[in-house]
């Protein structure tokens, strides 16, 4: 009897522990029919080829874009500028700031507008530093900006200076297009050198920056430009909507003139109302502390306006807008 109640207990035991098994088991390959399911019904997102338009011009120049090589160039920059969101959104962003300091200095100069697209893919729009150690929104290596009268020195870097580089980026641009003919190969030529390109249109025998055989950088450089252009003129059309105020406000100075020698910026920024550090964001050409200025210069420098500084009161009411921008 003792015998038959052991062997009873020992079965229930048995007949339990493979129940549990079994019903966790089952729950198990129902949870992972579940994730199975759920993963196969997730929405993968939509991607496009970006448009290529069928007709296309850089300064009033037509682009070759039956020609497949030409074409093909045009969509990777279209690809890359399309879908490389955090730059190409930064690019809206700091246009509606810059532009409008850009855009009257190339038209007194008789400048094609489109230039504006090329200082994009320079530097982004900021006063960057480049491996090869050019400098600024145009980018200037030292010899060329010092040759159309930018100042560089130890304490003074004028390729920082916007106004000021964009009129000296005016000059060389004007000096390439009379040298080489056509607005085309006078970008190529800002990117690579006017003997750089001049040399490889004679070796090959051709006019036409299209048809060159260039290096990489400069076989992209026209076709970045022209993706930047495409985008910014129709940016929905590529899947970017952007409101006046998501854009960079332009920020309201006023003009004031430092002179003299050994000035303290620090103190100089204190007796004219702000922080040494917005003096200097307003200033990007001043590198230095203090001003020894050797050659007793005066420059005409930004302060801060004096309605205030604030966000509120720098935004207008075009900035503040909520219809969705058109065109950069």
């Amino acid at each position: 009897m003792k015998n038959a109640k052991t062997i009873l207990l020992v079965s229930a035991i048995v007949a339990i522990t493979l129940i549990t098994f079994v019903c966790a088991t089952d729950k198990d390959s129902a949870q992972a029919g579940s994730v199975g399911k759920h993963s196969a019904d997730q929405r993968i997102q939509a991607v496009y080829s970006p448009k290529i338009p069928e007709t296309m011009d850089f300064c009033g120049e037509t682009v070759p874009l039956d020609k497949y090589y030409v074409r093909e160039a045009l969509d990777r920059e279209m690809i890359v500028n399309t879908y490389g969101h955090s730059s190409t959104l930064l690019y809206f962003k700091r246009a509606h700031r810059f532009f409008p300091v850009i855009e009257p200095i190339l038209k007194r100069n008789g400048i094609p507008d489109d230039f504006k697209y090329l200082c994009v893919i320079e530097s982004g729009l900021t006063n960057a530093t480049s491996p090869a150690k050019a400098q600024g929104f145009w980018q200037f290596m030292k010899t060329t900006g010092q040759k159309y009268n930018l100042e560089v020195n130890d304490e003074i870097d004028m390729r920082n200076n916007l106004e000021a580089a964009t009129e000296a980026a005016c000059q060389f641009l004007k000096a390439l297009y009379r040298n080489l003919g056509s607005w085309t190969a006078a970008a190529a030529a800002y990117n690579c050198g006017e003997a750089g390109l001049s040399r490889n249109m004679e070796k090959q025998s051709i006019s036409d920056y299209y048809d060159t055989r260039l290096n990489s950088e400069t076989s992209r450089y026209i076709y970045r430009i022209l993706a930047v252009k495409q985008i910014m003129q129709h940016p929905q059309e590529y899947g970017f909507y952007l409101r006046p105020c998501d854009l960079y406000p332009v920020i309201p100075t006023r003009t004031a003139t430092l002179s003299g020698q050994n000035v303290d910026l620090y103190a100089f920024a204190k007796e004219n109302g702000c922080s040494y550090k917005l003096l200097r964001e307003l200033n990007p050409w001043i590198t230095t502390e203090k001003l020894t200025n050797k050659a007793n210069r005066s420059y005409t420098i930004k302060l801060p306006s004096a309605e205030g500084f604030s966000l509120k009161k720098i935004r207008t009411d075009r900035d503040k807008g909520t219809d969705f921008i058109t065109k950069m």
